[in-house]
């Protein structure tokens, strides 16, 4: 069994910061599950291009206000508290945030927690030694 504290872990060197967000990796790679788990604060006003080329990712809003475009169909969704957005096809997308948003995320497959978002706005796929 796994047991992870966010309170905790958010100081640790499971946090990543970068422009516009930071994320607590809950869960990575090396735990074996398959996939890794992230919650993932959107500071307000950030405006994110991303394409995860190589990760499928399942996002669920916990709270905040924003929205996400879709690049490939010209289509934007408003996301608020109770609002899950599955990238199932590599979607090229902006997401943007009116208010801060806290978002619970789910990578597949998982990221190892090394990951920089390349120019593109992608994770590139990083294979650790066993």
């Amino acid at each position: 069994m796994i047991v992870r504290n966010y309170h905790q872990e958010k100081n640790t060197d499971r946090r990543v910061d970068s422009d516009g967000w930071s994320s607590v990796r809950l869960l990575l790679k090396d735990d074996g599950m398959g996939f890794s788990f992230h919650i993932t604060t959107i500071h307000k006003g950030a405006e994110l291009k991303m394409h995860y080329q190589n990760h499928l990712e399942s996002v669920y809003c916990v709270s905040g206000k924003g929205s996400i475009e879709d690049l490939d169909e010209g289509s934007t969704h408003e996301i608020a508290p109770g609002v899950v957005y599955a990238l199932d096809k590599h979607d090229r997308h902006i997401l943007r945030a009116e208010e801060e948003m806290i978002m619970a995320c789910v990578f597949s497959p998982p990221v190892t927690g090394k990951e920089v978002h390349n120019k593109d706005g992608a994770y590139p796929l990083i294979e650790e030694a066993s």
